[in-house]
Order: C-alpha cells, then structure tokens, then sequence
C-alpha cells in the first residue's frame, strides 16, 4: 500500500514525516469529510491554517481539503485536522427560493460560496417556493434534498470527490465489496420500528376555498395490525399530487429501519458514506443478500494495514 500525503504552503508542496496514522471519515449527511494526522516538526516543513491538503492510496485519489486545526506538543507532534469544501456548508446565511430543483441551488450556493462543482446529477423536482432563515448551507440542502425523497422516492448524496462537489443518486453508488462474517474484526447489529417507521402517512392542507380541511391518507393495515398505528403526519401548502405523496411516503417508512457496524473491516478507499454495499451477514430478520446504505465510514492508514469502521442502514434500501 502506497499511501502520499502532500501539504502546500506559499507554492512549496511538502510531503510529511507522519509518526502515527491517517484518519479519514466521511458522514452521509450534515458533516464535511474529515482527514486526522500527526506531523514531526522539523526545520523544513512550515504550514499554517487554510493550507490544501491531499490524500492518494495507491495512486488513487481520496482527499482534498484544507487546514483547519492545528494543535503541538512538547515532543513538537502536529495533530492536524483538515476538512474538504463542506466544510464551508457550516456557514449559515437566509435563502428565499423557488421552482429550483436540489441541483440547481447547489449550484446556487457553490456560486455564492466560491466553491468547486464536480459531477452534480439532475434531482428533476422543482420545489415550488421555500424559505430558509439563519440556517446552516447543510441545512438548507438538506431540507430540499428530503424534499426531493418525499415526492419522487429517490435519495440523493451531498459529497466533495477530491476537490468537487459532487451530487449523486445512491442507486449510482453501488459497491460490489461484499461484507460477510470474515469481512471484520466485530459487528453489531439492530432492527428497529422506534424511529423512521411510519405504517399511517397523513397529509393535510387547509383549502381556503371551502375553509374545510382537507386529508388524504395512505396506510398499511397489516402493519398497523402488527405494530400499531404508526403515523407521520404534515400538513401541505399544495394539494397537487397530494396522495400520490402520502403513497410514497408510505412506500418509504412502512418497514423496519436496521443498523449494522462493522469495525476493523478490510479497507478498500472506494467505501465512503453514501455508498451503497452488498451484506452477507445472518442476521435473523432479513434475507442473507441486503444492499445497506453507509452513514458513516471511517479509514484508517497505519503502516502497510488499511482498515475501516462503517455504519450502515437498511430500511430505505431494500
């Protein structure tokens, strides 16, 4: 394993004497991605805060960020936190929009923020009017990204692919790395209907022309019959296509949301959150081949050993 990690500083690229591991974590929503280092002080290296950082493993590209942190200790060791362009998405700022699809207003607030645009796939929903007060960007794309999921059942992922953002459906994610029982050192596994599981999905909008309200409903009675009435509930400023949206809410949360980790697994650098992976795993209530989702993943790079933890959730994904 070939890992190049390169800092620049003032047009001078140095590449550091790292006395311990790299850290590389990713988060599928609401976190920038994350790169954790140690650095040897010598004469020669001098960087500062806001410094482009890149990660390679074996040629290929992982990370670009920049300097965020930097802490010393008496043995003059750097811990170095660096973190790639979503990092600025922690910038909060009003936004009034409307008839813009999730695509184009992060194409909106890369243009307003100075940030760099990769690949970014076409959400089609044109969300009619939305007003975000004193949010974070993070927030803001995440409301419109939810937005997107409730009205054409299709989830999108937010992430920086060395350098540019990126927007991608998570269908366009799947990975062909297989975790089974000898993939990692543990596992933990949970099934739940505490959480996102709705079998009753009610809608709401108060008509002005008959100062009635009016409902629409879409539910599952054999579920309901087994859980109980587990009901989601919002009310609309729209009645177009109102039921057809209860409908696929209820396509999206009438089911068990499960959870698995995996630690110390096999690295491969492809794995980040948002990827979708295959799991071989006997875990009692589903079938022993799932497509799991990746909330979390984190890398770590000691040596010649490449291992990673991940997060992974089934429910949306079947």
């Amino acid at each position: 394993m070939n890992v190049e990690l390169l800092i620049e500083s003032n047009g001078t690229v140095y590449q550091p004497i790292l006395p311990e591991g790299i850290a590389w974590e990713t988060a599928r929503s609401g976190s920038p991605g994350k790169l954790t280092f140690e650095v040897i002080k010598d004469d020669i290296i001098n960087f500062k805060e806001g410094d482009p950082v890149r990660l390679k493993v074996d040629g290929k590209n992982v990370f670009y960020g920049f300097v965020f942190k930097k802490a010393r200790d008496k043995d003059q060791i750097i811990s170095v936190t660096a973190y790639d362009q979503l990092r600025y998405f922690k910038n909060k700022d009003t936004y009034v929009y409307e008839n813009l699809t999730a695509t184009e207003l992060i194409q909106k607030l890369a243009a307003d923020f100075r940030l760099q645009c990769g690949t970014l796939e076409d959400t089609s929903w044109k969300i009619p009017a939305r007003s975000e007060d004193n949010k974070t960007l993070f927030d803001i794309v995440n409301s419109a990204l939810q937005i997107t999921l409730m009205n054409t059942g299709k989830l999108y992922v937010l992430y920086d692919d060395f350098g540019k953002l990126t927007l991608k459906n998570i269908e366009s994610m799947k990975l062909d790395l297989l975790i089974d029982s000898e993939t990692g050192e543990n596992f933990s596994y949970e099934s739940s209907i505490d959480g996102d599981t709705y079998n009753q999905i009610k809608l709401a909008y108060e008509n002005k022309d008959t100062g009635k309200r009016d409902i629409y409903i879409a539910k599952d009675s054999s579920h309901i019959n087994e859980w109980g009435v587990l009901q989601y509930f919002e009310k609309i400023d729209d009645p177009t296509g109102a039921q057809a949206k209860a409908d696929a809410l209820l396509g999206l949360y009438n089911q068990k949301t499960r959870s698995l980790t995996v630690n110390n697994a096999w690295g491969d650098v492809r794995v980040r959150a948002g990827s979708l992976i295959p799991v071989y795993l006997n875990l009692g209530d589903i079938s022993p081949k799932t497509y799991m989702l990746v909330e979390k993943a984190k890398h770590t790079f000691k040596e010649s050993l490449h291992t990673m933890d991940l997060t992974l959730k089934g429910g949306l994904i079947q």
